[in-house]
């Protein structure tokens, strides 16, 4: 199937995807039914050995028991193993986001549900007590209980060499940090004294919240537990700067870099880095069960294979992968289609919960003052949104099937605007020029470029990762449809590292990535996409900074619309009303369209994914979001396995 006529029949509506995702969102995790456990064949010959415990002894007294048929899926098998492409090493990491283990995890009705976690309860929205399984152990075997929620809070949260700035902005409530008890073995509470909606979706989260760490593991590098010459000895060993770089480096549960780290994913990396193969394995001591007795997950193996980028489409196309979406877009539908049958594997589309698929980010914080002070001025940022021919671009880059919107929430959101969707969306040169001619910037030089106050040419780097072919495509498109402005857009591309660094740092007045990770919003959801509170939010980073450094970095925010975004996150923060909530995001949306602080193109785009026949319970569609959902992890990959 190739061509556009298939792809419009292709193309349903979110809603479907979303009762996908009521499905098979997340496996049953009630109390344990009695099951007869099987021993999983990969481990069986290390259990007669006496290497490792026989499955009885290595799953926690409560293990979560997932009921396939119940939850949609096809009961599975043990064994076998499938591959993905990553386009840089330290994208292994995405196997965090892929396994999906969590202390809590996301219900089909988007609550939280205890998954790592026996069980939970809070009280007030500010009182969260964590029941942990018992007999729950970590990937080397070692008990997981409070000890490790101790060690992460105590010793590494509290200790300044390891956190000059204090713990992660979450765990903080108007600048107050919790009250910590460690209740018993199993039992941990967190207290504050006003209530944190945050907390539970940031360990839920697609890239989580870590609250605990392997303490038996992690002693070893750090200075209060480690003789100083030892500790010395194994700085030295490992090259480090000092200890706190040390146990830095080998304590990231996230990075997945460090194999000798004991994990609570469904897979554990076995090899160290740098490396071009990395292998995943399956951690024997993981917590969940299927009703049959099998030990999940199924598949024995992840093997992710790292090329260059612009290379990862044609190794999908040629059969490399076993399930793959990552550096796949849109356009290469067309081609991965053509290679199915000859490769023996199925291309799927998901629609994407991102408010747009392509925005343009004024750097708020640029520092190049001439530059700052034009970003700050809205009819500058309204001028250059009514000067995109987005019609144009839905139908040159995406054959008409995406939508021209703003960045902001999506039709099935429950907050979503039309009016709101589609304003300064019109492509309208007269008053793009007119809003400029307003501001002054009416000279222009020999080209027709407008000049800035300082008399240079308005020429406008908009700065890209240059992860997707067709940020350039758009980008030149925008290039043509400015120009008639009186506006030069050139594009630079940079490894995602150093392009997150130049922005940050300000160097970067303009720049472009996605749009709302998660557009589906729901009185529900917390704010921190719409308000200055990290700085990863490109417009304005270095408000973010400041924020998350407590004023040791980065700049206070020095504008209305940053002032009255804080304000109101602030207030979602501190209230429990949920219509009020929902009025106070819909204000914070309203903001953001009306004031410009980034610029939408299109959302509803397609994404591919591509699964190997022979790979089961993937499912045909569903949402292509980052947070809530971890891409495949809401739809739990523990339960994919291999039908040969």
């Amino acid at each position: 199937m190739t061509g556009l006529a298939p792809l419009k029949e292709l193309r349903r509506p979110l809603s479907w995807a979303v009762g996908i995702l009521s499905m098979l969102a997340i496996v049953s995790a009630g109390p344990a039914a009695a099951v007869d456990l099987q021993e999983t064949p990969m481990l069986a010959d290390a259990v007669t050995a006496g290497d490792l415990p026989p499955v009885a002894e290595r799953l926690p007294e409560n293990p979560v028991v997932v009921d396939m048929a119940a939850t949609g899926r096809e009961q599975g098998v043990s064994g076998g193993e499938i591959s993905w492409i990553a386009g840089r090493a330290r994208d292994i990491r995405i196997m965090n986001v892929y396994g999906y283990a969590r202390l809590v995890g996301y219900a089909p009705d988007l609550t939280f549900q205890a998954d790592i976690l026996e069980s939970f309860e809070v009280e007030e929205g500010r009182i969260f007590t964590f029941h942990l399984r018992p007999g729950h152990r970590w990937s080397d075997g070692e008990p997981f209980t409070t000890e490790d929620f101790r060690y992460q809070w105590f010793d590494i949260d509290q200790n300044e060499e390891l956190k000059p700035f204090g713990p992660d902005a979450r765990m903080l409530v108007d600048g107050e940090q919790p009250t910590v008890e460690i209740v018993d073995e199993l039992t941990v509470r967190y207290t504050w004294s006003a209530p944190n909606p945050e907390f539970l979706p940031a360990l839920a989260g697609a890239r989580p919240l870590y609250i605990y760490a392997p303490s038996h593991y992690l002693q070893q590098f750090h200075a209060d537990y480690t003789d100083a010459d030892a500790l010395a000895a194994l700085v030295e060993e490992n090259s480090a700067r000092n200890w706190a770089a040390l146990h830095i480096n080998k304590s990231n549960l996230y990075s997945a870099n460090n194999p000798s780290l004991p994990v609570l994913q469904p897979w554990h990396n076995t090899t160290a880095p740098p490396s071009e193969r990395f292998v995943f394995e399956r951690n024997p001591f993981y917590h969940r069960v299927d009703s049959t007795g099998l030990q999940l997950p199924y598949l024995d193996r992840v093997i992710v294979t790292i090329s260059d980028s612009g290379l990862i489409a044609a190794k999908v196309g040629s059969g490399e992968a076993d399930l793959q979406s990552r550096h796949l877009r849109f356009d290469t539908y067309t081609f991965l289609k053509e290679g199915e049958e000859r490769h023996n594997y199925t291309v799927h589309l998901w629609p994407t919960a991102l408010g747009s698929e392509l925005a343009i980010y004024p750097n708020l914080n640029a520092s190049d003052t001439v530059m700052r002070e034009l970003n700050r001025d809205v009819r500058f940022r309204r001028a250059l949104s009514l000067a995109i021919d987005r019609e144009e671009i839905n139908q040159v880059i995406y054959y008409g099937l995406a939508t021209v919107a703003q960045n902001t929430a999506l039709p099935q959101s429950p907050l979503y605007d039309e009016e709101r969707s589609l304003e300064f969306t019109e492509y309208d040169l007269e008053a793009a020029n007119a809003l400029l001619d307003e501001m002054g910037l009416t000279e222009r030089d020999g080209r027709g470029i407008r000049l800035r106050p300082d008399g240079e040419p308005l020429e406008i780097v908009v700065e890209t990762a240059g992860e997707r072919t067709e940020e350039t495509d758009i980008l030149q498109l925008i290039a043509d449809s400015w120009r008639q402005a009186g506006v030069q857009l050139h594009t630079t591309t940079s490894q995602r590292d150093v392009f997150r660094t130049r922005v940050f740092s300000g160097e970067t007045a303009m720049s472009t990535w996605w749009g709302f990770d998660n557009a589906l919003f729901t009185p529900d959801t917390v704010p921190t996409e719409l308000a200055p509170v990290a700085q990863t939010w490109l417009q304005y980073p270095k408000w973010g900074q400041y924020l998350q450094t407590g004023g040791e970095a980065g700049e206070a925010v020095d504008m209305p619309l940053g002032e009255d975004l804080m304000a109101l996150y602030e207030e979602w923060l501190g209230t429990t009303d949920r219509d009020r909530r929902a009025a106070i995001l819909t204000e914070m949306l309203d903001i953001h369209v009306d004031q410009l602080t980034s610029i939408g193109i299109v959302n509803g785009v397609l994404q591919p994914v591509v699964v190997r026949n022979t790979l089961r319970n993937v499912p045909e569609l569903g949402i292509y979001s980052w947070d809530p959902g971890g891409h495949f992890g809401v739809y739990r990959p523990d339960t994919f396995w291999i039908d040969e």
